[in-house]
């Protein structure tokens, strides 16, 4: 349900209907808007008979039921987008951001020197796995806490945020201390319980779709983050699994409309991910911006044929410097900048 509030209501007014529907057995969600506010309130059964108590509070609009299963990720609750801001680095905006870096931290030298040479080139954030899920457990899994050290010191020399992987519940206060930005692999998600302690972060999270999950599924998941209190989620497409093997993956390019028909969050894409060949990552790119997507998160690795993980989907530092040229062309004929 939606409790829309009268223009000029006060945050005093927001407080008493929130209060009145935690005592119904509600959970509030509120949502400011630009014009008027809205909240969320989740919830089912014998509590829907309290909605006539708050329905008749003096501040009160009216109420309006939600009839997607996705609650507070649905256009229903907001019609606006959101704008996730991700220390500084603002998405869903004009400006299309672009993530850039290796797919693992091998080195200290490494990460920084990738780090200057994307900024350099115009990224906006930067990427790079310290625990690395890997599908045969005899492959490189990441430097752990050693790698988030060197990802801190990339940023300490560059000024670019970070963004990087979580995979287990019990990682996330040790990745809190260390990223600007969790994310959430194609593995996790539906780790649900890991998508909990996330909600309960005050640090924006970057969920990217599984290999075989639905819009609807991914929408689902993000509201595990979103009904715990955390609004800063950004959506990613990276490819689902068909029948053709030509590439890693498919990309989904039809997601990025129907998401934001469907939804107020971000959505981004990983061509790396989807292609799983570098030759093919700059025409994915732009098509995604052509299509609406609000950033992209693409893997550079100065070294790739000797890259420890995802070589084989990496820019080299000048391939990457070339695609950035040719995005600012993409972005302003469909009216936005890079």
């Amino acid at each position: 349900m939606i409790v829309v509030m009268k223009v000029g209501s006060t945050e005093k007014d927001l407080e008493n209907v929130c209060n009145k529907a935690v005592s119904l057995g509600f959970t509030p969600h509120i949502i400011y808007g630009s014009e008027r506010n809205v909240i969320g309130l989740i919830g089912s059964g014998p509590r829907m008979n309290g909605l006539g108590l708050i329905g008749e509070l003096a501040y009160v609009d009216k109420i309006v039921p939600i009839s997607k299963p996705y609650k507070l990720s649905s256009k229903e609750i907001k019609d606006t987008k959101s704008i996730i801001d991700v220390s500084g680095i603002k998405f869903g905006g004009k400006q299309i951001q672009v993530i850039a870096g290796p797919c693992s931290v091998e080195s200290e030298k490494q990460i920084i020197e990738t780090a200057k040479s994307v900024k350099k080139s115009g990224a906006s954030m930067l990427r790079g796995g310290a625990f690395k899920p890997r599908s045969s457990p005899y492959s490189f899994q990441g430097l752990g806490e050693e790698g988030l050290k060197y990802l801190a010191k990339a940023r300490e020399c560059t000024g670019l945020p970070i963004v990087t992987e979580v995979m287990n519940p019990r990682d996330v206060d040790l990745i809190y201390k260390y990223t600007d930005m969790f994310q959430v692999g194609a593995r996790n998600i539906q780790n649900f319980a890991l998508l909990t302690l996330l909600g309960k972060t005050d640090k924006p999270v970057l969920l990217k779709r599984g290999l075989s999950t639905t819009i609807e599924e991914l929408l689902l998941s993000s509201e595990y983050i979103l009904s715990e209190g955390n609004k800063d989620v950004i959506l990613c497409e990276r490819g689902i699994r068909t029948f053709e093997t030509a590439t890693r993956n498919t990309l989904d390019i039809s997601c990025i409309p129907v998401i934001k028909d469907k939804s107020h969050l971000p959505i981004i894409i990983d061509p790396s991910h989807a292609s799983g060949h570098s030759q093919y990552i700059s025409a994915l790119s732009k098509a995604a911006i052509a299509a609406g997507a609000d950033g992209l998160i693409i893997e550079v690795h100065k070294d790739p044929e000797n890259a420890l993980s995802d070589g084989a989907q990496s820019l080299k530092h000048e391939t990457f410097e070339k695609l950035m040229i040719e995005l600012h062309s993409i972005a302003n004929a469909v009216h936005r900048s890079l």
